[in-house]
């Protein structure tokens, strides 16, 4: 049979590890190029011929989402093939009738054609969307282990924004790493928590040997999830994160519906801050959903340091970007220790944004009187240097979960927001824990 032409639909990362699961060497299937999208400035460049294989001498192009139309059509794509996350169930099938008014088919991979199994225990802290608070709730988990006298290792999510076979397999265990693999903020956010909590991250590209090289490592595996995708690795306990600040979205997006149905254990965070009645909601649609999840309650109380300087200044708050950004969140962390604390006034940023800064507010409107601490590239970190520096506040209130004065020179006085997840009642994550706990090394 003459094999299908197939375009992988992606955002550099969920679409890399679909290509090598199933399509890396396999003869059924030509892959003509990858889309890219919701991450800026990763199209125009190559899938290396390094990491494609053998079928691909020349490597595969990766080329902009806004041209699908044009590339199934010049391609005689057959099939494409959705790779990426935290969009609406909507919008998924919009890009579906897109393709299919092409002619071309749709499909969504499977857990069993993607997720790899592992010699070691795995953990999978997963969410429904970005910014319900994977990130704590992982920072949680790697601290009942540890203190059970398990080796952690954390496995991240992909991030792949440069140069890909250099970033083939990623291994963090000192902060001067992250300068080696010149690290992008969003990267930074991800793996310094770990790094100081002396948990080693292993992250990259081609997840089959990363796997392997951390289980050198491990007594446990923890998979620490990205935007709301599913888990690379088949979990022993599989851990979603749901927001009643969003109640709603837990059923309303790809594949976050997919994380909740499959989760062992859900977790509802941020309980303090939403109205019980949205906590309702989201209870109501786990017990329809996934009627056998174990659910622990939680919230993430917020701690800030100098929290005396905010009262009657004008803030700019400063939160992380992908929340802000493809998660649609209108305010976090950032923005509740401002009101608590007394803040005079929240300034909107818009006004200041230059450049790629500028480009993201219009990108993404509903994101308000925040700034997304975006920082794709030197370009873009640039920009939100400048952006904060040149605004007219007396106080910057960050909310990033790195120190972002490492990264940009402020001007202004600042402030950090720090936040850690702490269960309400029983069952907690120690009770669900419990099996790898005792696991014998």
């Amino acid at each position: 049979m003459e094999a299908k032409n197939i375009l992988i639909l992606g955002a550099a990362g969920r679409d890399f590890h679909n290509f090598n699961m199933f399509f890396r060497g396999n003869e059924s299937y030509n892959v003509k190029a990858f889309t890219a999208t919701q991450i800026p400035d990763i199209d125009g460049r190559k899938y290396p011929a390094e990491l494609a294989g053998k079928l691909y001498p020349k490597g595969i192009p990766i080329e902009s989402e806004t041209s699908l139309e044009k590339i199934i059509e010049k391609d005689k794509i057959d099939v494409c093939v959705f790779s990426y996350s935290d969009v609406s169930h909507e919008y998924v099938m919009h890009l579906a009738s897109r393709v299919n008014a092409c002619g071309a088919d749709f499909w969504l991979l499977g857990p069993k054609k993607t997720m790899l199994e592992s010699t070691k225990p795995v953990v999978a802290v997963c969410a429904v969307r970005t910014g319900c608070g994977k990130s704590q709730t992982t920072r949680r988990v790697s601290k009942i282990l540890r203190e059970a006298g398990k080796k952690v290792v954390a496995v991240r999510h992909p991030m792949p924004y440069g140069d890909l076979v250099q970033q083939q397999v990623q291994r963090f265990a000192v902060k001067d790493d992250l300068k080696k693999y010149d690290c992008t903020i969003e990267e930074m956010e991800e793996y310094e928590p770990h790094i100081e909590n002396g948990v080693t991250v292993f992250a990259g590209v081609d997840y089959e040997k990363i796997l392997r090289e951390a289980e050198k490592e491990a007594d446990v595996i923890l998979w620490d999830g990205g935007n709301n995708d599913l888990p690379f690795f088949k979990p022993d306990i599989h851990i979603t994160v749901v927001d009643p600040l969003r109640p709603g979205h837990e059923i309303g997006y790809h594949p976050g519906e997919t994380n909740l149905r499959m989760a062992d254990v859900v977790v509802i965070n941020k309980i303090g801050d939403a109205a019980p009645e949205k906590v309702e909601e989201v209870r109501k649609n786990i017990e329809a959903f996934n009627p056998t999840a174990v659910v622990v309650d939680a919230a993430s109380p917020i701690t800030v340091e100098g929290h005396e300087k905010i009262k009657g200044k004008r803030a700019l708050v400063i939160e992380d970007g992908p929340t802000l950004t493809h998660g649609s969140m209108t305010y976090g962390a950032g923005v509740v220790a401002a009101k608590k604390y007394g803040a005079k006034e929240i300034v909107d940023p818009r006004k200041w944004a230059v450049d790629s800064i500028k480009e993201t507010f219009e990108k993404y409107p509903g994101t308000g009187k925040i700034l997304p601490a975006m920082g794709y590239g030197e370009k873009q970190i640039a920009d939100l240097e400048k952006t904060i520096n040149s605004m007219d506040v007396d106080i910057v209130v960050i909310a990033t979960p790195i120190d972002l004065s490492r990264i940009c020179k402020i001007k202004h006085p600042w402030v950090r927001v720090a936040y850690d997840l702490q269960e309400i009642g029983k069952p907690d994550l120690s009770d669900v824990l419990k099996n790898i706990q005792k696991a014998k090394k």
